[in-house]
C-alpha cells in the first residue's frame, strides 16, 4: 500500500495517474471524513473510481455505488470432483442457456400475478413507486444475467473440486433506481451549490426526505440482486446435477458443500474510524477478518476465494477482481476473435459470439495474479480456480 495522498491510499503498481485524479476528487468532500482506499484493480468509472472504498459521514453520494447496485459474486462448492464431469459440456452449455437467460434486455417468460408473488413477495417492494413497465421488468428480469462482465463459470479448484461462480447485478430496475436519484441529487446540488468541481459528486444530506428514500432503494436493489444471483444459482446446481448424474439428479442441498454470495456494488453503514460511517464500495468487496469471498479475474483467467484479513486501512476491503486495463471502445478497436478463442482454448464457451465479446477479452483486463499479489495484506488465497465452462451474455 502506497499513501499517494493524505487523504488517498492505493494498493496496487497498475493504478494509472486518471484513475487517482479521479479518486483524489471524492476525497476533497466536507463529508468524507478519512481517506479514501484504492484496491489495485481500481480503474476510471462513471460517477466514481470502480475499485475504490469511500467513507461518507452525514450524507451520501449515489454516483459513489453507480447504477448496478447490489451486483457481486455467488461461488459454490459442490461434492463433485472433476471426475464426475462428462468428457463434454456443450450439454451443460445448453441447459444454462436455457434456463439462465443472459444478455442486453433478456428476461424469463412468467405469468404477471406468479411473478408478483415470486419476486416481490420475496424482496418486498422499492420506496419508489413503480410503474406497470417497471414492475413487469423487475419479474421478467429477476434470475437473469444480463451482459457486459456478467458470467456463469464452472471450474476445478486445486484439489479439483467443482465449482460454479456467477457474476450478477440488479439489471434493468436497479439501473433506473440508481439514476434516478443521481438526477436527484445533481439537480439539487445545481438549485442549492450552483456548481461541484465534479457534477457526479452531488449528494443528499442525511436527515433529508431524498436522503432517507435513496437509502430505501438502494437497499432493496441489493435485495433484489442477492436472491437474484441465489436464483439462477440454484438453476445452475440443477444444470448441473443433470449432467453428472442424469438418471438420479441430485437436490441442490445435497450437491452444495458451500456457498458464498457478496456484494461488490454497494453502501451500508459500519463502524470505522471510532464512529459509525457511510461506507461504499464500487468495485470491492468486504474482507474483513474471516470474510469469505470471490475475485475472479477475466475470461479465461482464474478466480480465487480468499479469506478477508480485516485492513483497517482499506475499511475491511479488497479487489473485486482484475480490473479493466482497456476501456470497451478500446477492447473493440485493438483486439480480434482470434486473440480471445487463443485465450480461451480448452474451454467450453459461446464462441459463436467471440467478436460480440471482444470487449471482455482477458488482454482487457489487468494480470489477476499481480492483483492478488498487491493485496497480500488485504485478504489470503483460500482455493484457486480453474475455469472450464464460461457463459456470457451479448449486448453490452
Amino acid at each position: 500500500m502506497s499513501k499517494a495522498h493524505d487523504k488517498l491510499r492505493v494498493w496496487g503498481s497498475d493504478v494509472d495517474e486518471q484513475t487517482r485524479a479521479q479518486a483524489r476528487r471524492a476525497t476533497r468532500l466536507p463529508f468524507v471524513p478519512g481517506h479514501v482506499a484504492l484496491m489495485p484493480d481500481a480503474h476510471v468509472g462513471l460517477g466514481a473510481t470502480i475499485g475504490s472504498v469511500i467513507p461518507t459521514e452525514g450524507a451520501i453520494v449515489p454516483s459513489f455505488a453507480g447504477v448496478d447496485l447490489g451486483c457481486g459474486m455467488i461461488a459454490t462448492e459442490t461434492v463433485y470432483a472433476a471426475s464426475d464431469l462428462p468428457d463434454d459440456l456443450g450439454p451443460l452449455m445448453s441447459l444454462v442457456s436455457e434456463r439462465i437467460p443472459a444478455g442486453v434486455g433478456k428476461g424469463r417468460d412468467l405469468g404477471y400475478s406468479d411473478g408478483y408473488r415470486d419476486v416481490f413477495g420475496l424482496v418486498g417492494t422499492p420506496f419508489s413507486e413503480l410503474s406497470g413497465k417497471q414492475q413487469q421488468k423487475t419479474i421478467t428480469q429477476f434470475g437473469t444475467l444480463g451482459s457486459g462482465n456478467h458470467f456463469v463459470e464452472l471450474s476445478l479448484d486445486e484439489r479439483g473440486k467443482v465449482w460454479t461462480v456467477l457474476h450478477s447485478g440488479s439489471r434493468g430496475i436497479g439501473n433506473q433506481l440508481a439514476s434516478y436519484h443521481i438526477h436527484a441529487a445533481k439537480g439539487l446540488m445545481k438549485e442549492y451549490l450552483g456548481s461541484l468541481e465534479d457534477p457526479d459528486l452531488a449528494h443528499f444530506t442525511e436527515g433529508t426526505p431524498e436522503f432517507d428514500a435513496y437509502i430505501k432503494d438502494m437497499l432493496w436493489a441489493q435485495r433484489y440482486a442477492y436472491e437474484s444471483r441465489a436464483r439462477m444459482n440454484r438453476e445452475l446446481l440443477r444444470s448441473l446435477a443433470e449432467v453428472v448424474k442424469p438418471s438420479a439428479p441430485a437436490s441442490e442441498r445435497a450437491i452444495t458443500a458451500q456457498v458464498i454470495n457478496c456484494h461488490h456494488n454497494y453502501t451500508e453503514r459500519e463502524h470505522h474510524l471510532g464512529r459509525d460511517l457511510w461506507i461504499t464500495r464500487k468495485g470491492a468487496i468486504k474482507a474483513g477478518a474471516g470474510d469469505l469471498g470471490v475475485i475472479p479475474g477475466s475470461m479465461g483467467t482464474d478466480t480465487y476465494i480468499v479469506r478477508g484479513k480485516g485492513n483497517p486501512a482499506a475499511y475491511n476491503s479488497s479487489s473485486h477482481g482484475a480490473g479493466r486495463r482497456l476501456s470497451r471502445g478500446q477492447a473493440k478497436r485493438t483486439l480480434n476473435p482470434e486473440g480471445l478463442r487463443a485465450a480461451m482454448k480448452g474451454k467450453t464457451w459461446n464462441d459463436r459470439a467471440a467478436r460480440a465479446l471482444i470487449d471482455e477479452d482477458p488482454r482487457a483486463y489487468k494480470d489477476i495474479r499481480k492483483v492478488m499479489a498487491d493485496q497480500s495484506d488485504l485478504t489470503e488465497v483460500v482455493h484457486v480456480l480453474h475455469q472450464v465452462l464460461n457463459y456470457k451474455g451479448t449486448g453490452g
